[in-house]
């Protein structure tokens, strides 16, 4: 089946309105009012250019079967993605990505830094597919005075260039589905690439226990985005004993084996490091295995070698590796 996204049309109105209530349809209590609520609908295309955004549409065989916004926000030079519908019989085909490419290409070259989005929290299939895409849960819930008595989460991901965020329990709970992907690729590429097992794997069960732990505030967790994709992520284990509150622990540095080379891990580390000094930690260490190329990256940020420990870990095949210590000080200095 051959489909077209093209701008949208005022006259289009009839086929949005439908794939709309269509959707929303599918569950309990979600009212589409159009005469009352969103009014806007019926000249859509009008709609978004006086907003100075731009939607479009996707057309199979003289039918709407797909739709999506994007206009300026009022903040922080971002971008909303809006009015995101594909027909049922059409989701899983590809369509929804192609059309959130359209609008996220379209806002990029509008020099946006930021996308942010809404979404009703009855929308779980919605959720997995932004979260996918990078985006995390941002800010708290907002509640709507509609028919539908909607509460709707707040997503957002930076567009530009390399970002670092540290990522609160929401947005870690968020980025669950996306860092174990990123972490699968990574333990693949190892087990193909190294000749040797991988460490191991980072699950589901890990993900939610990190996620978890962040609420806790057991750990921060750090996640870095590359011209607006999740693609690594690092952890800093807080210390809580009563002798220990000034030191943290550097963990579980992950990149995509698509973005090595980009500077995704030195950036991590920096803001790593800024992050711990910004909570009181005045001492910062970590272990890595000896075949690991971030002892290069260390020793470049005045991190301090702190000797190999040999047989300190096992990994999914059993074997035992040695590991390497490294500490810094972050009390010299202000991380640069």
């Amino acid at each position: 089946m051959s489909c077209l996204i093209r701008p949208g049309r005022d006259s289009d109105a009839e086929g949005f309105i439908r794939l709309i209530g269509d959707a929303w349809s599918e569950y309990p209590n979600c009212i589409l009012d159009v005469e009352g609520e969103n009014p806007e609908l019926k000249a859509l295309a009008t709609y978004f250019r006086q907003c100075q955004g731009m939607l479009w549409a996707a057309a199979e065989e003289g039918q709407i079967t797909g739709m999506i916004g994007t206009k300026p926000t009022k903040h922080d030079e971002a971008w909303e993605i809006s009015r995101v519908y594909v027909r049922r019989d059409r989701r899983g085909s590809g369509l929804a990505h192609k059309l959130l490419n359209t609008a996220e290409q379209f806002a990029f070259k509008e020099n946006a830094a930021r996308l942010v989005l809404w979404t009703d929290t009855r929308f779980d299939a919605a959720h997995a597919f932004y979260e996918k895409r990078g985006y995390v849960r941002a800010g708290s819930i907002r509640i709507l005075d509609d028919a539908s008595k909607s509460l709707e989460f707040r997503y957002a991901k930076p567009l530009r260039d390399l970002t670092v965020e540290i990522l609160d329990a929401a947005a870690a709970s968020s980025a669950e589905r996306r860092l174990m992907r990123i972490s699968q690729e990574a333990h693949d590429d190892r087990l193909k690439n190294s000749g040797c097992h991988a460490p191991i794997e980072m699950t589901k069960e890990y993900w939610r226990k990190t996620s978890s732990d962040v609420a806790m505030g057991q750990c921060l967790l750090l996640a870095s985005w590359l011209d607006g994709q999740m693609m690594g992520a690092v952890q800093i284990r807080l210390a809580h004993a009563h002798q220990s509150h000034h030191r943290a622990e550097l963990t579980n540095l992950l990149i995509h084996p698509l973005a090595r080379g980009r500077g995704l891990d030195m950036a991590l580390v920096q803001r790593a490091e800024q992050a711990a000094l910004g909570i009181g930690r005045q001492l910062i260490s970590t272990e890595i295995l000896e075949d690991n190329d971030l002892q290069l990256l260390l020793l470049k940020r005045a991190w301090e070698y702190g000797g190999r420990l040999p047989d300190y870990v096992r990994n999914e095949a059993g074997e035992s590796r040695a590991v390497l210590f490294f500490w810094k000080s972050l009390t010299r200095g202000v991380a640069q």
